[in-house]
């Protein structure tokens, strides 16, 4: 395998009232900066046109490295994202050790494994078109992303402060929200 392939980094969304999802195939690290960023482009490809009426996002993450609930870039980056496009956004994390009930793990992501089982992942080119070419009923959109990310990046206090979140009275850990600050 080609060593920059080895650096292949699949984040999904999975919309659960429609059973499409999309996976952006990154080449560089897996950062919340590239999530986040995952998060954007499904939102102006698929998620936009859909909810064109929509004031919020829900999403339902479970605590991967780039979207921990304790990841302050992830936080960062989200508030970036709810000022820019008005959205609220409402986040509860799968507790520790309960990925298995995830939706987008065993409704996309197992879809994918099967759709490209015994496939030699050659190129960022073949992932994304392995990935499009999932048929379960299920529809999956993949786009190559070959930003880089850096490892590392901090968020102070200063900045964190800055943050419009909302923690929930249940595990505010692990459900919280970002509100719209106003442009």
């Amino acid at each position: 395998m080609d060593k920059e392939l080895a650096r292949a980094t699949p984040y999904g969304i999975y919309d659960t009232a429609v059973n499409e999802g999309y996976v952006g195939v990154g080449t560089s690290h897996d950062t919340a900066r590239f999530t986040v960023e995952t998060i954007e482009k499904w939102w102006l490809s698929m998620g936009k046109e859909r909810y064109p009426d929509a004031h919020s996002l829900y999403i339902n993450a479970d605590g991967g490295v780039s979207h921990d609930s304790r990841n302050r870039l992830w936080e960062s980056e989200l508030q970036k994202f709810t000022n820019k496009y008005q959205l609220n956004v409402f986040v509860s994390h799968f507790p520790p050790g309960t990925s298995k009930w995830n939706k987008i793990e065993h409704r996309m992501f197992s879809a994918i494994s099967m759709n490209w089982r015994g496939q030699p992942l050659t190129s960022f080119e073949v992932i994304a078109k392995l990935i499009a070419n999932t048929k379960t009923g299920l529809k999956v959109n993949a786009e190559i992303n070959t930003s880089e990310y850096m490892l590392g990046e901090k968020i102070t206090d200063a900045e964190m402060e800055e943050l419009n979140i909302i923690q929930h009275a249940f595990h505010p850990e692990w459900n919280y929200a970002f509100l719209c600050q106003k442009m």
